[in-house]
């Protein structure tokens, strides 16, 4: 019985919850766990819908492959600073994640908005990836802009960006944003610049050829991000002395060496 006067209910399309029921996307939760693994449910909560086994297999490798980056990037050193201050464990990992903008992780979202410029050419004009990729790349040129997702202060050859591609391969996802970004490494390379594609313009790419719009993708970066900041919150409480200067290019890493999980399923 509708009671007179009341506000209209707002709407979500999200999460139900009733007495003994949680359903996400219409799916029972219970029913999910064991069945639905973390990426496909990630997938789940933002498309609306659960995704085939290989794509699910390969938004397993997109949250695997940002877990962590070592203490230097910007989140760390702010979840490791606040938990330094004696910071509770959520303080810090909300530091880390607030780190997390437009030139640390948010590079995955601008890239994906350079290579829809580069495919929306491409569709307009009936230029080749190619020739489309040098238009915007020089355009950004003149505008004193960097073309997001390539280069990497560390890596001359990102070793996620190829694995991914492979993963996106074998899930059947190949398309036109994926070949934009190897238009733009191609122009590089053609151009004696040293900037091949890194993990962020690949994730950028796999994820538009997925059909995720630009303005989720920070927010998967945030996603497979915050094991590695609780990780980093938690070893600077337990292993260093509350208050330090933290000196990134000063760590030395004493973790295990190298090792193998074995061949690749």
């Amino acid at each position: 019985m509708s009671t007179p006067n009341a506000p209209s209910p707002w709407q979500t399309a999200i999460t139900q919850i009733e007495p003994n029921h949680v359903r996400v996307r219409g799916y029972d939760i219970d029913r999910l766990m064991g069945e639905t693994g973390f990426g496909a449910a990630v997938y789940l909560i933002l498309r609306g819908e659960l995704p085939d086994e290989k794509t699910a297999r390969l938004m397993e490798s997109i949250l695997v492959s940002s877990i962590d980056h070592g203490v230097t990037p910007p989140s760390a050193l702010a979840a490791r600073t606040i938990a330094s201050t004696g910071g509770s464990l959520g303080a810090a990992v909300a530091a880390g994640i607030l780190a997390i903008n437009r030139y640390h992780g948010g590079a995955i979202e601008d890239c994906a908005r350079q290579l829809r410029h580069i495919v929306d050419r491409c569709e307009t004009t009936g230029d080749s990836s190619d020739a489309a990729a040098e238009s915007i790349l020089d355009e950004l040129k003149q505008d004193r802009r960097r073309m997001p997702g390539f280069g990497h202060r560390v890596h001359t050859n990102d070793p996620r960006t190829q694995r991914l591609f492979e993963l996106a391969t074998d899930a059947g996802v190949d398309g036109p944003h994926m070949h934009a970004a190897r238009a733009v490494e191609r122009h590089f390379a053609s151009s004696g610049k040293t900037l091949p594609m890194n993990v962020d313009g690949a994730i950028a790419a796999v994820l538009a050829d997925l059909g995720f719009e630009p303005a989720s993708m920070n927010g998967l970066f945030m996603i497979a991000r915050v094991p590695g900041l609780i990780a980093h919150a938690l070893e600077e409480q337990l292993r260093q002395r509350p208050m330090r200067r933290i000196d990134p290019a000063r760590h030395e890493y004493d973790g295990p060496p190298p090792r193998s999980q074995g061949p690749r399923a």
